[in-house]
C-alpha cells in the first residue's frame, strides 16, 4: 500500500519476544513473521498498556530468551474493518484476531514502519 496517499489508519501494538523481533528487523521493520502451526491466530492488541503487560509479565519471564518487547504500528482501517475486536479479560484486554493464513495480507496493510517502543528483560 502506498505511503504517499492518505490512508486512514488504526494504531496497534504487539508484544513480541526476541526471535519474533529478529524477523521484524530482517523485514526492515515492515512485517511480522508467519505463525507457527500451533498458532492459528495473530493477535495485535489495541492499547499500549495491554501490550506492556504481556511483554513484561509473560514474555520477559516465560520465554527462553527472557526478553519482551512492545511494538507499535499502524494498519489501514479499511483492512481492519472486516475483523471484530475481541475482549479477552478486562475491558483493557482488547485485541484483533487475524487468522494465520491472512497474516501476509495484514502485513501488506501496515502503513509505515513497526517501531519498538519498550523492552523488558527477565531475571
Amino acid at each position: 500500500m502506498s505511503e504517499t496517499s492518505f490512508v486512514e489508519t488504526v494504531t496497534l501494538y504487539r508484544p513480541v519476544g526476541a526471535k519474533e523481533l529478529e524477523f521484524i528487523e530482517r523485514s526492515g521493520f515492515r512485517a511480522f513473521p508467519p505463525r507457527l502451526p500451533e498458532q492459528p491466530i495473530f493477535y495485535p492488541v489495541t492499547n499500549e498498556a495491554y501490550a506492556v503487560q504481556i511483554a513484561r509479565d509473560w514474555n520477559a519471564r516465560l520465554n527462553a530468551d527472557r526478553a519482551g518487547f512492545v511494538t507499535r504500528f499502524r494498519v489501514a482501517k479499511s483492512f481492519l474493518d472486516k475483523y471484530e475486536r475481541k475482549v479477552v479479560g478486562g475491558s483493557e484486554h482488547e485485541e484483533y484476531w487475524i487468522p494465520a493464513e491472512e497474516l501476509a495480507e495484514f502485513n501488506e496493510n501496515i502503513i509505515g514502519l513497526i517501531e519498538v517502543i519498550a523492552e523488558f528483560k527477565g531475571e
